[in-house]
């Protein structure tokens, strides 16, 4: 049976892909004189045939599979062995071009030995790799010259020479060193830690076989037409129904490998992650402790099953990381995060209500708070006929009636990080703000389009209302924000969103095998596209505030439009709906109160400096080998942080603080969410007449 997935999640939100896991290098590239030859088998052939039907038959491109198809297929799959361009030499990927125009062909026929190939040559580079890396730690690095370490190649020429790539990994190892000695350790305890480290990924060589091959390569193959199509083997498909079961005991989070790191792909709502809220996507784990007195495990080059492995655990139990900011350069100041193992729990997914209070003259303003995690729905229990089964729009709904009897001027809607979940509670959540009228409009493969309506009879609020926003917003989120805007119900504030905006379809392809057991796995294929009840779609540009906040995310590198291979933008007519009186004239005014405030709010100011700090961090492509270039640099930075501190703190009239371990980790409120409020005060005080009131259609 196939059945239409109802949580509609970027890839990054949704599970964790282990069918990436050959992704990273040399965590899972290694061969030894021992392994296995690699090979593909007569499943392999028939899965590949299979899935390229399909691909042709119902992907919403609606392309063929040929030699366009087959020059992307090969582009992927060296990204996808070496995407940071430290293995491969100029010659090797010349030798591969061989392939550019024949890799259709082989998919076609299932006739994948090239595949197979190449990846022998990488499995041979990246052992001469290692095998060069544990040479260099027979003697310390000069930590005095002042040299620079090129951490993200991803750009730049393939190595010329062997000698060219030893260049490139002396100084990767040097700074490997030079990270772990910065921590405090000493020179020895460094060299065996390393080469710890290396051996750990050489003995893993043997364990690269040809199903694991066949997984990277068929991924590489499905992103070559959208992001959100995937293959996962059988092995796969089984963690794949464990994630959207949510039934294990662990943190809370999607994993991926990239350049080695394990890193956070998607923080799941409800999870212990999520309430402690400290990590973040493409956050990466450097150590793994057990409890609260466990060594920290190195797992740097681990594969990631096994990593999965030491942060599941007993519930009540606690995991300790070792986590490396997303964007830092290798060798930042790392920071160790304790967690409590936890089942994900739908009433931890719930929606949350709270109040802020502001003060405009002689009166306090009320403004009403709502978080929605996640468009959640207890399905088991809807089947079953349980008339208070638990869902997005029911929490909400019931929130919105005790915030309105405790009095409130306005509402925020907090979607920030909602990454999705089910279509019909974005719907039915949109209800509660608009009169009856179409939500949002499906376009399939065949090019038939379905409009989805309001299904809640009538509005529940109808006061000032703002959509808080950010670029992990996405999907489900971006359907209801952009309904919101363009009924002209609400303002939508924050940040442009992720650009989610097309529907995927799970095939289990063990229906085409032979036999009981399970042998193909199943694939995700993206068959259908959002559009807005304007014509436009969400794909690609996501939902635009009315009014920007700032966010060091860097919507370059985050987010669909990011992805080479993401459907474009593109626009259906628009369906008939009735929209409230434009919204344009309170935007401008609500700006200039934000334009107004946020010179002389300490907070926003202080929010500003340290979006300016990160990005300047995040800039950067390379990193000093120096010692006291790299100390002087950390000194500067913990100076700095310090310093920007303490100018909050004395705008507020607080006391400066000596060092940074003494600013409680509570000090700075949510600034971005406190804005929001301000504004949402702000439209309470316009007149009726210049807010726009949405009208029946």
């Amino acid at each position: 049976m196939i059945r239409i997935l109802e949580i509609f999640r970027p890839r990054w939100l949704s599970v964790i892909l282990l069918a990436l896991a050959l992704s990273a290098g040399p965590a899972f590239a290694l061969a030894s004189a021992d392994a296995p030859e690699l090979a593909q088998s007569d499943r392999h052939a028939k899965v590949s045939r299979l899935v390229t039907t399909l691909f042709e038959r119902s992907h919403y491109r609606q392309i063929r599979v040929d030699d366009t198809v087959s020059s992307r297929m090969l582009d992927r799959y060296i990204e996808t062995m070496d995407g940071n361009r430290q293995y491969f030499l100029a010659s090797d990927i010349e030798d591969f071009e061989v392939y550019r125009l024949t890799l259709d062909d082989a998919v076609k026929r299932g006739e994948l030995q090239p595949v197979f190939d190449m990846y022998s040559r990488y499995l041979e580079r990246t052992r001469q790799r290692l095998d060069y890396a544990l040479t260099i730690l027979e003697a310390e690095p000069d930590f005095s010259i002042d040299e620079v370490y090129e951490f993200d190649r991803s750009e730049a020429p393939w190595a010329t020479s062997t000698e060219e790539l030893d260049d490139i990994w002396r100084k990767r190892v040097k700074n490997d060193a030079l990270s772990l000695m910065l921590a405090g350790k000493s020179w020895d305890e460094t060299a065996d830690l390393l080469q710890t480290r290396y051996e750990r990924v050489l003995k893993r060589t043997e364990q690269v076989n040809s199903d694991d091959v066949f997984e990277a390569f068929m991924n590489a193959y499905s992103h070559t037409l959208d992001p959100h199509s995937s293959y996962f083997s059988p092995r796969n498909s089984e963690e794949y129904r464990i994630q959207m079961s949510l039934s294990y005991d662990g943190i809370g989070a999607s994993l991926q490998v990239e350049d080695d790191y394990v890193s956070i792909l998607n923080v799941i709502p409800g999870g212990p992650a999520a309430i402690d809220g400290t990590l973040k996507p493409k956050d990466r784990i450097t150590a793994v402790g057990q409890g609260t007195e466990g060594e920290m495990v190195d797992v740097v080059g681990w594969r990631l099953d096994e990593v999965v492995d030491l942060i599941r655990g007993p519930g009540g139990t606690i995991v300790r990381l070792q986590v490396l900011p997303a964007g830092a350069a290798p060798g930042t100041s790392e920071r160790l995060l304790p967690l409590t193992r936890d089942k994900i729990k739908l009433e931890a997914q719930a929606a949350q209500k709270d109040r802020i209070e502001i003060k405009r003259g002689d009166k306090m303003l009320r403004v009403g708070v709502i978080t929605v995690p996640s468009f959640y729905q207890d399905f088991n229990a809807r089947s079953a006929g349980d008339k208070d089964y638990t869902s997005t729009t029911r929490d909400v709904e019931r929130l919105i009636r005790e915030l309105e009897q405790e009095g409130i001027d306005g509402l925020v809607l907090d979607l920030r990080n909602n990454g999705g979940g089910h279509l019909s509670e974005a719907t039915a959540l949109s209800g509660l703000f608009v009169d009856r009228g179409p939500i949002v409009q499906l376009r399939n493969t065949n090019g038939r389009i379905e409009v989805l309506d309001d299904p809640v009879p009538e509005k529940v609020y109808d006061g000032p209302l703002a959509v808080l926003v950010n670029r992990f917003s996405a999907s489900a989120s971006e359907i209801f924000a952009a309904a919101i805007q363009d009924y002209n119900r609400g303002v939508i504030i924050g940040q442009q969103t992720f650009g989610k905006g097309t529907v995927q379809n799970l095939y289990p392809l063990d229906r085409y095998a032979p036999g009981r057991d399970p042998q193909f796995g199943q694939l995700t294929l993206t068959i259908g596209k959002y559009y807005r009840v304007t014509g436009g779609s969400t794909q690609n540009k996501g939902v635009s505030p009315d009014i920007e906040l700032p966010s060091p995310v860097d919507t370059d590198l985050i987010g669909e439009s990011s992805r080479d291979s993401a459907l474009p933008w593109d626009q259906i007519d628009p369906t008939q709906y009735k929209a409230g009186q434009p919204l344009q004239s309170a935007v401008t005014v609500l700006s200039g109160n934000l334009v107004q405030r946020s010179d002389s709010d300490p907070d926003y100011v202080y929010l500003l400096e340290e979006i300016d700090e990160q990005k300047k961090d995040m800039s950067h492509r390379s990193i000093s080998l120096s010692m006291e270039k790299r100390k002087q640099e950390r000194e500067d930075a913990s100076h700095r942080q310090l310093e920007r501190i303490n100018q909050r703190r004395a705008a507020l009239g607080i006391e400066p603080a000596q060092t940074l371990d003494a600013v409680p980790a509570d000090e700075v409120p949510d600034i971005i969410l406190d804005t929001a409020a301000e504004l949402v005060a702000d439209m309470s005080q316009i007149p009726p007449a210049g807010l726009a009131q949405n009208r029946t259609p």
